[in-house]
């Protein structure tokens, strides 16, 4: 079978704990800053907008960003400055257009990301989308609706709902200040990590062809007290180049179940998409652990230093344990969940380091399509080494309540593909369902 189907895989519901119920109902640790969260009062407020209120959203909002919405973060005892508010008045217009897809920002009006006098060299930067085809393309609802036609819907993340969380730190390189003057560089600073599974089935085995690629996605805890978010997968490229197509990709799958007439929909689909046939057939093997697989970002960046330079990079994190995958022989004997085993005594044992690194475009290398992976000839930049030192609760509230957001940049960050102000756009509406 060239892509196995869902149907054909098991289907868990999370019983919620005593301690969960309370947690919800006494608005203990993640409750009242979930309930009073950013995404979760932009969401809200969202449907009441109407297509002549979209300029008002941010107006709306409250004066005085709230706490960060995690309960691993706690607490923080900094105010949100000028980045956390650019991550509001983003989140507005973003969750704006879930409810009205006929308007949807590349970028968040207002502010830019780009250093103050920096002009953008990305055509994405500031741009809005008036194209009705580039606007059926972008519309974040319809993309997580796909998701759900794909892996159906278990009140979990529309897609890596398999995970597993952690918390460590990141030591930022020299090399890394002289691309970006952005402050998660400046210094050392905690994160949290989140290893997943493919799909949206939060009980998809380990072992599972399906369950590749496998993600890690970053929050790193900013001392301003933003975040800055990296969502990355086992793969060196995406399967389509556009939001628009990657729907269409995702429908197919959830068309194509054991009983469809051949040529399936999928079979169709691919046979005039060749780089989402090879994505889907030239994975990885299964790997040893999360922590001994290479992880790519999707989309490109744009790096601005503080001389106002500017170059395009796309994220790498390569495992200090170096790459180790299973043989099928090695596979057969693994259990269901046979990852989060592994790591649980893996950094138990010591440290788990991962090497961030930027790779660095060159002439002719395509910047906004996610699907075309650029030479391996291209210089490596090291950004940094995270080390992941300790497991985190891993309860079924703490996971649904950790949110990444990887188009909301700090200054000296920002979005160079059109594909990934879609992305940011899932994810607030991917969380509001799962609450």
């Amino acid at each position: 079978m060239l892509f196995p189907t869902v149907a054909s895989l098991p289907a868990t519901t999370h019983k919620q704990t005593t301690s969960e119920r309370f947690i919800q109902d006494k608005n203990v640790g993640v409750g009242e800053d979930v309930k009073n969260g950013i995404v979760k009062d932009i969401i809200m407020k969202g449907y009441q907008l109407t297509g002549a209120r979209s300029a008002s959203v941010a107006k709306s909002l409250p004066a005085t960003p709230p706490r960060a919405i995690h309960p691993l973060v706690g607490p923080r005892k900094k105010a949100f400055k000028k980045s956390a508010q650019l991550s509001i008045n983003t989140m507005a217009v973003l969750a704006f257009a879930l409810l009205q897809p006929t308007v949807i920002m590349a970028q968040a009006t207002g502010s830019s990301t780009l250093a103050p006098g920096v002009r953008p060299v990305s055509p994405a930067e500031g741009t809005q989308i008036t194209d009705p085809e580039q606007i059926a393309e972008r519309t974040p609802g319809h993309l997580v609706q796909d998701m759900h036609a794909a892996f159906g819907f278990r009140h979990a993340r529309a897609v890596h709902a398999k995970g597993f969380i952690l918390q460590g730190s990141f030591e930022p390189s020299q090399e890394a200040r002289t691309l970006s003057s952005s402050s998660v560089f400046a210094s050392h600073i905690p994160v949290i990590v989140r290893f997943s599974d493919f799909t949206g089935l939060p009980a998809i085995p380990d072992p599972a062809s399906l369950a590749q690629p496998r993600g890690f996605a970053v929050k790193f805890l900013l001392p301003d007290g933003s975040n800055y978010d990296v969502v990355n997968h086992s793969f060196n490229g995406f399967p389509v180049a556009t939001s628009g197509e990657f729907g269409d990709l995702l429908g197919a799958i959830g068309a194509s179940g054991p009983e469809a007439a051949k040529p399936t929909p999928l079979d169709r689909f691919l046979a005039g998409h060749p780089i989402a046939k090879q994505f889907l057939t030239s994975q990885t093997p299964p790997p040893e652990s999360w922590a001994t697989t290479t992880y790519f970002g999707v989309n490109s960046m744009q790096f601005t230093n503080a001389r106002r330079q500017s170059v395009f990079v796309r994220y790498r994190f390569v495992p200090e344990a170096g790459e180790h995958y299973l043989t099928a022989a090695a596979l057969a004997g693994k259990s269901p969940d046979y990852l989060r085993e592994e790591i649980t005594k893996r950094v138990a044992a010591g440290p788990i380091r991962f090497i961030w690194y930027a790779q660095i475009s060159g002439s002719g290398d395509a910047i906004e399509n996610p699907a075309i992976a650029w030479p391996d000839s291209r210089k490596l930049v090291k950004l940094g080494v995270i080390t992941i030192d300790k497991m985190a609760p891993n309860t079924a509230l703490a996971d649904k309540s950790l949110l990444f957001l990887p188009g909301t940049t700090p200054p000296g960050i920002a979005v160079a593909d059109p594909m990934l102000t879609v992305r940011n756009a899932t994810y607030p509406i991917s969380f509001h369902e799962r609450q």
